[in-house]
Parts: structure tokens; sequence; C-alpha cells
């Protein structure tokens, strides 16, 4: 199975932002901690803060990819260019946060990504990502 996981803006800076919110370890460390614990599954990973970015990789995922995990940051409650982007495509589509986005700001409570979705999992810190790698990995 080729999974990639898909990450909007300011997650780069995960292990230096606001480590009560999003832990103090770096996606890089985590995502090699992934890729060692799931050998079987092809894993990729790709970060843009850039909205027109991550449109793109999600259109090209589509063909390379059997599903995508995508954190799409800030622009999960802004962005319908990647809720349509999302909607557009034919393989499935795990959303993920690492915080609890109900129970932050009010504006966090709206996805413009969710109905498009396989589903949605938030505020499990960075084992939302692994949550979601095990949603594809019990697909029967």
């Amino acid at each position: 199975m080729k999974l990639i996981i898909i990450n909007g803006p300011n997650l780069n800076l995960l292990g230096n932002r606001e480590n009560g919110i999003y832990g103090s370890k770096s996606f890089d460390d985590f995502f090699v901690e992934m890729q060692f614990k799931y050998r079987d599954i092809e894993l990729q990973f790709y970060q843009s803060n850039i909205e027109g970015n991550l449109i793109d990789k999600i259109q090209e995922a589509a063909s390379e990819f059997k599903g995508i995990i995508l954190n799409a940051a800030a622009y999960t409650h802004t962005s319908v260019g990647i809720g349509d982007a999302v909607r557009a495509i034919d393989i499935p589509v795990v959303e993920v946060h690492i915080s609890n986005t109900f129970a932050r700001e009010e504006f966090r409570h709206t996805s413009h990504i969710a109905p498009y979705t396989k589903g949605v999992i938030t505020g499990f810190g960075l084992q939302s990502y692994e949550l979601a790698i095990q949603s594809f990995l019990n697909v029967k």
C-alpha cells in the first residue's frame, strides 16, 4: 500500500511551535518512526505553506497513491479550494489534526474538507497520523 501524508502551513515548525498544543517532537522525527513501524507500507510526506501547492499535490496524489492523510492546518477552516480538490479525487482522504480543533477557537470548528473525507481524526497529537494509517490498514 502506498500512502502520502500532506501537511499544510506551519506544520514544518513542529517541535518548535507552541509545544503545549503541538508537542515537542518534530514531524521529521515522527515520520521516520512511522516509516520504521509500518515497513510494509510505502509512506511519503509532503509539506507546504502555500495553498495552491497543496491543491496540486492532492491532485497528483490521486494517480499515484491509495490514500491521503491530510492535515491542511489553518487552511482546513478557510480553503474551499482544498475542499474542492479532495472532493474531485477518487482516492480516500483522512483529515487529521494534532490538536482538538473543537476545544479551540470557534472558527476552527468548521472544516471545508471533512464533508469529502473518509473520516476525521482530531486531538490525539501526532498519534492522529498513526490512527489514520491504521484506518487504511483496517479496510477490508
